[in-house]
């Protein structure tokens, strides 16, 4: 009698965030780039001498700074808008008002609650 091997091979995906800390490592080193003479190739801008390979993130236009009130698009700003002092993601004062500084202020606010005894 004969014997048989079955082997199964397959891929798994990495966890998740795994994922995003890959894709944040490439995001923070992207390649700002033009395209070349020939029209197929990107040639790197400013201080980057080595090209980039093809796993590197490449970019070609700077992000808006969404920071600033931009009237062409009709973007606020964040100047004046309400941010939360203890939070440490994007509604808090140190990120959304892009290291302006913030005033804080204690409000006290009543309310009709239309409660019934």
């Amino acid at each position: 009698s004969g014997s048989c091997t079955l082997r199964t091979c397959w891929k798994k995906m990495p966890h998740f965030r795994e994922v995003g800390d890959r894709l944040l490592e490439r995001f923070n080193g992207a390649f700002k780039v033009m395209a070349g003479n020939d029209g197929k190739s990107v040639v790197p801008v400013g201080h980057n001498i080595k090209p980039p390979d093809k796993r590197d993130l490449i970019y070609s236009a700077d992000s808006p700074d969404f920071c600033m009130a931009n009237r062409k698009t009709g973007a606020p700003g964040t100047k004046g808008r309400l941010c939360n002092s203890t939070a440490m993601d994007m509604g808090g004062c140190d990120l959304l008002c892009c290291g302006r500084g913030h005033r804080e202020e204690t409000m006290v606010l009543e309310e009709n609650c239309l409660c019934r005894f």
